[in-house]
């Protein structure tokens, strides 16, 4: 690596995120914006995503802070947060591959990225983007809450205020970020997906087509849904069927959810193999409505944008959520769905039970009508404008 770039050679951007990148969707789009005005390079596990001048691969066995994890525990514990990070396997690779002055611009994904980002050094400056509110990520579980919190406190109150600038997913996580450690209020870039041209509203169906495809988090209550579903056909027999499309996760979970379908009558409810990322959109076409009860189980549940959201949208589907704010936020702007009154199964099958084909079909068009709107390529414009402005690229 050079230590400094010849007049009118492009700018040198890192993307860094402790997630194996060519698989980290965020991530991909960053480096494409990013790539049209700069060499991007990359560090992070797993092999190099396209699109990319070089990638510091960290080996996935660094993934652990320590092999021994009580060592971690007392770290955490007596809040020896700089020693924990900074002596860490992963964070001294990376450090080592990439020489502190090196690049222009870093991209540091996420809280904990920051402080390697910080002791790299760049020469024109760095720009945090926070998925989510990391303070609070696992604040319903203890464990996490008492040792893990505030090792998140510490990357932020220590190192993201030290960001030239900063962006996140939705705006109340922005303005929590904005509270709670006084720096400027980030930019909002949600997880939206490409715009596809591809795809026009199809005819609304008889019985109605719900899917929910996502994580299979048992946190994520996606048994709710179904038995909304079963409360809707009670009301109303025949009325809704609903398909259920969950990435590998926790399989016990799965596995339930999967017994839960099966008993209710009438083959309304089934549970779908995964498809690929790319895929997605082309298999959420063929239904009515994108389907997503999201229980606040923790602030950042509480403020969800999830990119399943967008791939609604791409989809053309129309939308059945809960009173989440960020998502009802959209969802009412734009009129392609609808908000049960609670996250509760009752509440979302009274309002499956009373949509028409109507107004399905007008939420459907509403959705095509916002797709350009609401796509990467559109809601992606405050990541450039900021990376653009460190690197110093008109």
């Amino acid at each position: 690596m050079t230590e400094g770039n010849l007049p009118g050679a492009r700018p040198r951007i890192l993307v860094l995120s402790f997630s194996p990148i060519h698989r980290d969707p965020r991530v991909l789009r960053q480096i494409q914006f990013f790539s049209e005005f700069a060499d991007v390079m990359s560090c992070g596990y797993g092999a190099a995503p396209d699109g990319v001048v070089d990638h510091v691969e960290i080996p996935v066995e660094y993934k652990p802070w320590r092999p021994d994890f009580k060592k971690v525990a007392v770290l955490l514990g007596a809040r020896f947060h700089e020693r924990l990070y900074f002596d860490s396997d992963r964070v001294k690779h990376v450090l080592k591959n990439i020489p502190a002055g090196s690049v222009d611009v870093i991209v540091a994904n996420d809280a904990l990225a920051v402080p390697a980002a910080v002791a790299l050094r760049p020469r024109k400056g760095i720009h945090a983007d926070l998925h989510e509110y990391a303070p609070r990520q696992g604040e319903d579980k203890l464990q996490w809450k008492l040792l893990v919190g505030p090792l998140m406190d510490w990357a932020c109150r220590k190192y993201v205020t030290k960001a030239d600038s900063v962006s996140t997913v939705a705006k109340g996580i922005a303005e929590e970020y904005a509270s709670v450690y006084r720096i400027p209020e980030p930019a909002v870039v949600p997880n939206a997906s490409y715009y596809d041209d591809r795809y026009s509203p199809s005819p609304v169906h008889s019985p109605l087509r719900l899917i929910h495809a996502g994580a299979a988090g048992r946190g994520r209550k996606i048994e709710i849904m179904m038995d909304a579903v079963a409360r809707a056909n009670e009301l109303k027999p025949g009325s809704v069927t609903f398909d259920v499309v969950l990435v590998p996760g926790e399989q016990d979970y799965i596995d339930e959810l999967a017994v839960k379908a099966a008993a209710v009558p009438g083959g309304v409810i089934r549970m779908l193999p995964p498809v690929k990322f790319e895929e997605i959109v082309g298999l959420l076409h063929g239904y009515d409505i994108g389907f997503y009860l999201c229980p606040p189980a923790n602030f950042n549940m509480l403020h969800a944008l999830p990119n399943k959201l967008f791939e609604f949208v791409q989809a053309r589907l129309a939308v059945l959520i809960g009173p989440s704010p960020e998502m009802k936020r959209v969802v009412e702007e734009h009129g392609f769905g609808v908000v049960s009154k609670d996250f509760d199964a009752e509440s979302a099958a009274r309002v499956l039970i009373g949509l028409t084909p109507e107004q399905v079909s007008e939420m459907k068009e509403a959705s095509h009508k916002a797709a350009r709107t609401l796509s990467a390529e559109n809601v992606a414009a405050p990541w450039i404008a900021a990376v653009k402005k460190l690197a110093g690229v008109a």
